[in-house]
């Protein structure tokens, strides 16, 4: 059962989410990136939703880590994006904020603490 932490991190991923994917529509550059990030960056929160119900640790853990993976991925697309013209500095700073927690989760879970 997820944690009411989780549920408004969950909460934040689909909006951001939505910001992609309003994003995208209203750019212009080409229709595969456009596909990517929105595939990227939806996968991070589906991602984390799915982890909230693992059934072991190492699950739970391996779940968190995709859903970092898919953040690092959103956050190439992203400077791909404004290499093309278009930049949204809310959105890259939201990218960066998702790896940060992600992070934060996977040490904390794996019992690795910041000096």
């Amino acid at each position: 059962m997820a944690s009411e932490r989780s549920e408004q991190i969950t909460n934040e991923m689909i909006l951001f989410s939505v910001s992609i994917i309003r994003m995208v529509e209203k750019v212009t550059i080409p229709i595969s990136v456009k596909n990517q990030l929105i595939r990227s960056a939806t996968s991070i929160g589906a991602n984390f939703a799915e982890a909230q119900e693992s059934a072991t640790k190492r699950d739970f853990i391996n779940k968190i880590a995709i859903s970092k993976k898919e953040a690092n991925e959103t956050k190439y697309w992203l400077k791909l994006v404004a290499e093309l013209g278009y930049r949204d500095q809310e959105i890259e700073a939201t990218t960066q904020k998702f790896l940060m927690i992600l992070q934060k989760i996977i040490s904390t879970s794996k019992g690795v603490h910041s000096a």
